[in-house]
């Protein structure tokens, strides 16, 4: 069956919601949704919402204390947490966007030490050691991802994106590497993918059919006894009928020796697993949106996926860092002056994994964006920039930008 062509900026329905362009905002981690003010978050999500953006997944927010990625990290689970939230939904709805909130549970990658995980087996990356949950506490994690999204639901996101990748917890019960239980959690694929379809079916059930529910999927874990395609391909099923509303590509485990992200993996590497995984739903009926992801960065070749069926959706994160007007810019034909990445992760992801604020090495103001506000000058004045790397771009950008009128 011949789809009808589509492209980037063509709205998306999704049944109850109709997105007004096919780019997500994908889910990063900035260090803005820890602690209690969440006030530099919202003006953080709302630049980039008054830039066009389709939709936003903010980075992962723990459904309980177990679940951090390290202490005191964001979470959703309390009243008081819906409360501290609602200024991220309404700053991004007044400003035009939709917004869905990730519930991230870390499993063995959380650096405490009261990590739960499948089984007790030791990431890598972690000094800790998990510990393996009862069948009493695996319904209990259960039920904290459920009232994690419909305490999300109270705070105004129009939807949530559950973690299924990049090794994290879901992503630990899925394969033989990190799951050794021997009940109804473990030993087989249909045991082991018994988690992610209760946590799809039980949210639907709780936040109703008029929220989005994304689930990342790990397409390719890229670790020793990690899950097969045709397990993959069972589970993308499964999740569709559980209830989800799109599929997300994950790739790579963080622990996976395979790099995803880094300036060396060519642009769209990972683009055709997502249309492989697109063309086999498709062919056996199941029609649900697939979203593809990793080392996309500009409007031109975010188009080109569309276009040519290898997804519905195109995820981009740390370009909207770099570019928070991306999709304007490109709408308008002036895709020339996006502030591109550069995918150094210097800024981003290094100072994150340092317990700082991210930000980004082409764009100073990413993550500061109540704290760097630009004026026009009262005079005209002449400034030379010494040095014509991305600081140097930057600082001439700003400089012209901040001139006085006439």
């Amino acid at each position: 069956m011949n789809e009808p062509r589509r492209s980037l900026f063509d709205p998306l329905a999704l049944g109850h919601v109709t997105l007004k362009n096919r780019v997500l905002m994908g889910s990063m981690h900035t260090g803005l949704e820890d602690g209690k003010d969440l006030h530099e978050l919202a003006a953080y999500f709302r630049e980039r919402a008054e830039g066009g953006v389709g939709l936003i997944v903010t980075g992962g927010f723990a459904p309980n204390r177990v679940g951090w990625v390290k202490p005191f990290a964001g979470m959703m689970r309390s009243r008081s947490d819906v409360q501290r939230h609602k200024v991220v939904t309404q700053q991004v709805h007044e400003a035009g966007g939709r917004i869905a909130m990730q519930i991230l549970h870390a499993g063995r990658y959380a650096y405490h030490p009261f990590a739960v995980a499948p089984s007790r087996i030791k990431a890598p990356i972690s000094p800790f050691k998990p510990w393996a949950l009862s069948s009493r506490g695996v319904e209990g994690q259960i039920a904290d991802f459920v009232l994690s999204a419909q305490r999300a639901q109270e705070a105004g996101y129009d939807g949530v994106e559950i973690m299924g990748s990049e090794g994290y917890f879901i992503n630990e019960f899925l394969v033989q590497a990190t799951n050794h239980r021997r009940d109804q959690w473990g030993g087989s694929y249909e045991n082991r993918m018994r988690l992610p379809l209760e946590i799809v079916a039980r949210t639907r059930k709780a936040v109703g059919p008029q929220f989005l529910i994304i689930f990342r999927l790990s397409m390719l874990d890229l670790i020793p006894q990690g899950s097969s395609w045709e397990e993959v391909v069972q589970l993308a099923k499964a999740v569709a009928v559980a209830g989800a509303d799109l599929l997300n590509t994950g790739i790579g485990w963080h622990e996976a020796r395979i790099p995803t992200i880094a300036t060396s993996v060519p642009r769209a590497a990972f683009a055709e697993v997502t249309k492989t995984m697109r063309d086999r739903l498709r062919a056996e009926g199941v029609l649900i949106p697939l979203i593809a992801t990793n080392r996309i960065n500009t409007p031109e070749l975010a188009n080109d996926l569309i276009e040519k069926g290898y997804a519905d959706m195109v995820s981009m994160a740390r370009p909207f860092l770099a570019d928070p007007e991306f999709v304007r810019k490109a709408q308008q034909g002036r895709s020339q002056e996006i502030n591109t990445c550069i995918a150094c992760n210097q800024a981003c992801l290094d100072h994150v994994f340092e317990g700082k604020p991210a930000s980004c090495l082409v764009n100073p103001r990413a993550c500061a964006e109540t704290k760097l506000v630009y004026r026009p000058s009262a005079t005209r004045r002449r400034v030379a920039v010494v040095g014509a790397g991305p600081a140097g771009f930057t600082a001439a950008s700003v400089a012209r930008s901040a001139r006085p009128s006439g």
